[in-house]
């Protein structure tokens, strides 16, 4: 069955929209309520090109939430159990952000200009509405709203090729979630290596609705002797190098420990996240359940659309939140939330696919 989207003012386009679709997307899904393409030739050939060459992606919809005033870094610090405190003007930060009960609200990257001037690029959630609340409710001096930026990643082993190409060699010398401000025409953007892939790259904090395209133009331009094609997340990629999706691989009911994000809750002295004391007796106890790498047997499934329970000898012990057919690793590679008593490496389990049940082994690590 082909099922269509129908557009309206409540399903915003991008500023990249025209080059997606002159591009010939061929399928896209919702995120905060805009429009991220999923796929473009097909998810395998999307995979390939993407581990060879290097693609320009439209992530527009990670919105950004801005935060300006004079208390906008305690504001950031109540937002996160990760310790700010050292954090540079020119560093990105993965933030875990939590509610009052120390549970997922969104698992952000943060891009510090200054100790009064914070973007926070957002997963899918209404992020902006709880800082908000938040900052009403402590009586803060700050402001919070989206800004007019909309990011662009260049993702591949030849991303640093293309982006010097643009942008200028200096682009070469950006450490790992670091950025710089780079002149592009008559303005500049904030470039930041980092980006939703483990095949290298950066995102472009686009500054303008009216600078996409001619960004957009520029690097497929440049690129062509590069095999610059359009791209997106690739979720048999993302599964392989165990980047994690909110909504799907983690929600509201779960923990940052439980997600594994363990190393960036280091209680500090002095720390005032809103969800600090909530999160005290999980670091003290440890995670009852945890995300994990899964392989399972057979020959390809359907990607998973909805949770799939884990077994052991008849008893559930957790599920498979998200699983794609790896052609490099030729197993179907999966992320799963499992229970303590289950989640060690090499442990076998039973997972119940919407192909029947299939033999899981429990992995320690991810595959890239």
């Amino acid at each position: 069955m082909t099922h269509t989207i129908s557009h309206s003012r409540r399903l915003r386009s991008t500023p990249f929209t025209p080059g997606v679709e002159a591009s010939g997307v061929k399928g896209y899904t919702v995120y905060n309520r805009m429009l991220l393409p999923t796929v473009f030739e097909s998810v395998e050939k999307d995979y390939h090109h993407l581990k060879q060459h290097v693609q320009v992606w439209d992530v527009a919809v990670e919105r950004q939430v801005e935060l300006n005033g004079p208390d906008a870094t305690v504001l950031m610090q109540m937002l996160t159990p990760r310790d700010l405190s050292k954090m540079q003007s020119d560093q990105c930060y993965y933030v875990p952000i939590t509610d009052n009960d120390g549970k997922m609200l969104n698992d952000p990257v943060a891009i510090k200009h200054s100790d009064t001037r914070w973007w926070i690029s957002i997963a899918d959630s209404d992020l902006l509405f709880w800082i908000k609340g938040l900052a009403l409710g402590k009586g803060l001096n700050v402001g919070v709203f989206e800004p007019d930026v909309s990011p662009l990643a260049v993702q591949g082993p030849k991303a640093d090729e293309l982006m010097s190409r643009v942008f200028g060699e200096e682009v070469r010398d950006i450490r790992f979630f670091r950025y710089k401000r780079l002149p592009f025409g008559d303005t500049s953007f904030i470039v930041a290596r980092s980006g939703y892939s483990k095949q290298g790259g950066f995102e472009i904090y686009v500054e303008g609705t009216d600078n996409g395209m001619p960004l957009w133009d520029a690097l497929f331009a440049t690129g062509e002797d590069l095999n610059v094609r359009p791209g997106c997340p690739n979720l048999i990629e993302r599964i392989e190098g165990g980047l994690l999706s909110y909504g799907n691989d983690m929600t509201m009911d779960n923990t940052p420990l439980e997600c594994g994000l363990g190393k960036f809750c280091k209680p500090v002295e002095g720390n005032e996240h809103i969800g600090h004391a909530a999160m005290a007796k999980e670091l003290d106890d440890g995670p009852s359940r945890q995300i994990r790498a899964i392989s399972i047997g057979g020959d390809a499934l359907i990607p998973a659309r909805a949770a799939w329970p884990l077994m052991n000898e008849g008893v559930q012990v957790g599920q498979v939140t998200s699983a794609a057919w790896s052609p490099d690793f030729e197993t179907n590679v999966a992320i799963g939330m499992v229970d303590a008593a289950c989640w060690k490496d090499g442990i076998q389990l039973v997972v119940e696919t919407p192909q029947g049940a299939r033999p899981a082994v429990v992995r320690e690590e991810f595959w890239i």
